[in-house]
């Protein structure tokens, strides 16, 4: 199973870097502009991406398994709200973006299939209380990225920025 999460952690470092290349060819008002997307600009829904893996990596570091991989999670701020601006610089949001995506890909190379059957009991931000499959719930962050990062390419593209190919399968090996 942890074959699996692993390519999903690939896939989402790779097309973080391409989308956040990307996105440096626009300037800070191109980049900041409300562009009626539910987070309203390109910098507004890549702040909400790097927010959703903050709330749930900091949920996954308090896990019984203790992985120390998730340190950095454990140090980061909370964010205070979905949609919070922690960075309005692209490069701020970048490097951010480039430690979290390390603390996922060395998170994942740790992660044992006993723990993906897991349970994580977690509050959310609303104080629901609640214990689901540690597997689903990292199978719901990576869709949660993928989901936002369309928004985030078609953005671009009425901004004039191809981003190029973006699918998944580019990064599967031929057998």
């Amino acid at each position: 199973m942890k074959r699996y999460y692993q390519q999903l952690a690939h896939y989402n470092q790779w097309i973080n870097k391409r989308v956040y290349s990307s996105a440096g060819k626009l300037n800070q008002q191109a980049l900041s502009e409300n562009r009626g997307a539910y987070f309203g600009s390109i910098i507004g829904t890549l702040n909400h991406i790097l927010v959703g893996d903050i709330f749930w990596f900091k949920r996954f570091a308090n896990h019984p398994a203790n992985y120390q991989s998730l340190e950095y999670f454990r140090s980061v701020k909370k964010p205070a709200s979905l949609d919070e601006i922690l960075h309005d610089e692209l490069s701020e949001l970048s490097e951010a973006r480039e430690h979290t995506d390390s603390a996922i890909m060395q998170f994942i190379s740790e992660l044992t299939d006993e723990v993906i059957v897991s349970t994580l009991k977690y509050t959310n931000s609303k104080g629901q209380k609640f214990n689901k499959n540690m597997g689903d719930l990292l199978l719901h962050v990576f869709n949660h990225q993928t989901h936002h990062r369309g928004q985030v390419s078609t953005l671009l593209y009425q901004a004039g920025i191809d981003i190029g190919v973006t699918d998944m399968v580019v990064g599967i090996s031929d057998k």
